[in-house]
């Protein structure tokens, strides 16, 4: 249901209806964060992780962010305010650090962060193209023939590159033929896409580098900042002892070349495909 949400506001007309309905009736915000926890609440609810204390931290979770968007109040300009960057902090750093996991039982705790992770994303999507709607999401289909060639592009250039320094670094070993099946390999494409792909390019490209673009322009160190915000994410990722420097020094070269796409393409479609193209290499050669 999450993913059906995110999915459905790649439709340009539905992000116009949302920024046209918030405008005329902002409080209509405030039903999102009830919303949201329900549907984190029937999750839990339904792996016996209920529990009063963590429906309640997920309320405060998504009520914050929509504070913060209230407070500033529909977009007017295409500059990006410190408040914003507060509000996808607030987002993202909870998920990062998996806030509240002692309050689930170990064996839901896979699943739950999953949910919460569509909830967060979903919520910024609607905040940041609905509410707050800033220039430069690229958060819709594809428009041009070079949003399907670019991620082929930047995965040959960039796949050798990352390859040489994960083997050097010991971050991965030399390639290996896949011991997998190839209906197995297809089948993670769309997995691998929708999984991880997806939510982290709208997380990192279309609202972080992009509200960076915004402010301080689409240049050479903004891709940068970008970039190594995109690699310290994975200082707390196995399977290397924590924080894992290795592991951070690859995301933040990877992370340069989806944000270059990012920049080239017209839909953040095109990094997650290029991202994709990326996991899943890693996943079944090395």
């Amino acid at each position: 249901m999450l993913l059906a949400g995110i999915l459905s506001l790649l439709a340009p007309n539905l992000q116009h209806g949302m920024q046209n309905l918030f405008r005329r009736r902002p409080a209509i915000l405030w039903t999102l964060p009830i919303l949201l926890t329900a549907v984190f609440a029937a999750a839990s609810g339904a792996v016996g992780a209920l529990s009063v204390p963590l429906t309640l931290l997920v309320l405060a979770y998504t009520l914050a962010p929509v504070l913060v968007a209230i407070v500033q109040g529909p977009a007017e300009a295409p500059r990006p305010t410190a408040l914003d960057f507060l509000g996808i902090l607030i987002l993202w750093l909870p998920i990062e650090f998996a806030a509240g996991a002692q309050l689930v039982p170990r064996p839901a705790q896979g699943f739950l962060h999953s949910v919460a992770y569509g909830i967060a994303i979903l919520l910024g999507l609607v905040l940041w193209t609905g509410f707050r709607s800033f220039a430069g999401m690229k958060y819709n289909p594809p428009r041009a023939a070079r949003d399907f060639w670019l991620p082929l592009a930047g995965f040959a250039m960039a796949a050798p590159v990352l390859a040489v320094v994960g083997i050097a670094l010991g971050f991965i070993p030399p390639p290996h033929l896949p011991a997998l099946s190839a209906g197995r390999m297809a089948a993670a494409v769309g997995i691998v896409f929708v999984g991880t792909a997806l939510p982290e390019e709208i997380l990192f490209r279309a609202l972080i580098q992009n509200l960076l673009m915004q402010r301080f322009g689409s240049g050479t160190r903004t891709l940068l900042v970008a970039s190594f915000i995109f690699g310290c994410a994975h200082l707390d990722n196995g399977p290397q002892p924590l924080p894992n420097w290795r592991y951070m020094i690859l995301a933040t070269l990877a992370g340069f070349a989806y944000g270059k796409v990012f920049q080239k393409a017209s839909t953040v479609l095109s990094s997650a495909g290029l991202h994709m193209l990326v996991d899943w290499t890693k996943h079944f050669f090395f």
